[in-house]
Parts: structure tokens; sequence; C-alpha cells
């Protein structure tokens, strides 16, 4: 075993009158668990609790999150129809179905209320749209509002393809060819011989 060590200690007053003073308590170290004396055993049996309640905790968040509700199976098949034709809000072009997002639940959560309540799949499209907007859906219809949207990519590929042709066409009236004279093409079978 250890002895205890004592700290001495001798202020400048005590040593001018010759006196000396020592402090007889020694620090210390406070047993714990961590400490040397408690043993690695005791040390590594809590780490492996405590990453056990960790994985626990995260394994019982997973499982309640993914965990289906038991509701009615019918009910869940048509909502699941349903959240296949909508798009998930904070989500790059992914389903409502199939999105993990906190937001896609809630909604998942509202269609099955308003499901429950009797409303049809095109009443809860038009309540989505009326909240959401056409970007709800994953197909938005065609109408005046989403012609840009429909038709944008093609105006655009049809007009880069007819400015490019200009631009081509244009470079080749700019280009002249004249044939080299007989001076000019002995300089440059000169140059290539050189090289």
């Amino acid at each position: 075993m250890r002895e205890r060590e004592t700290l001495v200690i001798i202020s400048p007053l005590r040593r001018r009158r010759g006196v000396r003073g020592e402090v007889a308590a020694a620090r210390q170290p406070h047993p714990s668990i961590f400490s040397s004396r408690a043993g690695s055993g005791r040390r590594t049996l809590v780490l492996v609790l405590w990453i056990l309640v960790a994985l626990l905790s995260f394994a019982a968040a997973v499982i309640a999150k993914e965990a289906a509700p038991n509701e009615d199976p019918q009910i869940e098949q048509r909502m699941k129809t349903l959240t296949e034709q909508l798009r998930c809000l904070v989500c790059q072009n992914e389903t409502l179905a199939d999105s993990h997002a906190d937001l896609a639940e809630d909604l998942r959560q509202q269609i099955r209320e308003q499901m429950k309540a009797g409303k049809s799949d095109k009443e809860i499209i038009a309540y989505l749209t009326d909240r959401y907007g056409d970007f709800v859906l994953y197909k938005p219809p065609v109408k005046t509002t989403t012609y840009l949207l429909w038709f944008g990519p093609f105006i655009l590929l049809g007009g880069g393809t007819l400015v490019l042709y200009r631009y081509l066409s244009r470079r080749r009236e700019m280009i002249k060819e004249q044939p080299l004279s007989a001076e000019e093409r002995k300089q440059a079978e000169q140059l290539l011989r050189s090289v």
C-alpha cells in the first residue's frame, strides 16, 4: 500500500521566525469508479453499461419511428397508394410514402385521420394542394400555372439548339477558304522540313 504523502508549506513569515508550518492532511484523491484503485474491471463494466443504455435508447427510438401503427389494413393500403402519388416537401425527388422525414410522418398521419373521417382521395389531394400548392403532387397537372414546369426544358433545349446552329453557320461564313499561293506553299514545306 502507498503511504500518505504530506504537503509541507513554509510561509515567509514563519521562516523569519524560525517556525516551520506543516499541513498534516495530505490531499488524497477522491475514490471513484474511474480511479486506479477501483480497478479496470469496474471501469470496463461501467463503460459497457453506458454503451448498452445508449444502444437500447437508440434502438427504441428507431423502432418507435419505424413501427407501423396498428390501424385498419385497408386504410393503411389506401394511404400507401395515395402517398406514392405525393411528394415529400422536405426531401429531394422522394415520394411521401418513401420519406423518413418528420414532416412526411406528420403528413401521413393527417392523411390517415382524413381517411378515418371518410374523405375521398380527391378531397385529400385537394386539401393538400390548397395548403401546399401543386408542388406536393409528384406529377403536377398540366395547366396554365405549370406550363413552364412541363414545357420549359423542351423550350430551353430547342432555343439552345437554334442559337448553336446560327452561331456555327455565321462562323462558317466568316471563315473564307483561300488556296495557298506557290510562295506560301514553299514556306510551309520548308517549315515542315525544319521541324
